[in-house]
């Protein structure tokens, strides 16, 4: 089990500040992490973040991650599907969620006019 995360009673969140490139994503995909002792390695933990994508930015591959992860579409547009040339793929306005199990193929991304999504992700194992 991972480490654990802290307990944080309503801390004020600067959404001006704090956004990441994660690895292996396009510039204009930032992250802003608000707490994580997700553990790839060790298969544990978790992470919630908040991902912004730039308007007109796309990542050109599809996403697969060995943990679930839970996404909630906050505000703006995501196309789901494009092609390498960012063309093509299916549109979803803000209020929309997905939630996706380990292994499950999904994207590559765009954003026409930007937007801003609050993930979850996680190792869950039924058997425990």
């Amino acid at each position: 089990m991972g480490k654990g995360k802290p307990h944080i009673e309503f801390l004020p969140l600067d959404m001006a500040d704090g956004w990441e490139t994660p690895p292996g994503y396009p510039d204009g995909m930032k992250q802003k992490v608000l707490t994580s002792d997700l553990d790839e390695v060790g298969k544990s933990g978790s992470r919630t973040r908040f991902l912004r994508i730039e308007p007109g930015v796309y990542s050109t591959e599809p996403f697969v991650h060995d943990h679930w992860e839970e996404v909630y579409l906050v505000e703006g547009d995501l196309i789901v599907g494009n092609d390498v040339n960012g063309q093509g793929g299916e549109k979803f306005q803000a209020p929309t969620y997905a939630c996706r199990p380990p292994g499950a193929f999904h994207g590559p991304f765009k954003s026409d006019g930007g937007c801003t999504i609050f993930e979850l992700h996680y190792y869950y194992d039924a058997d425990e």
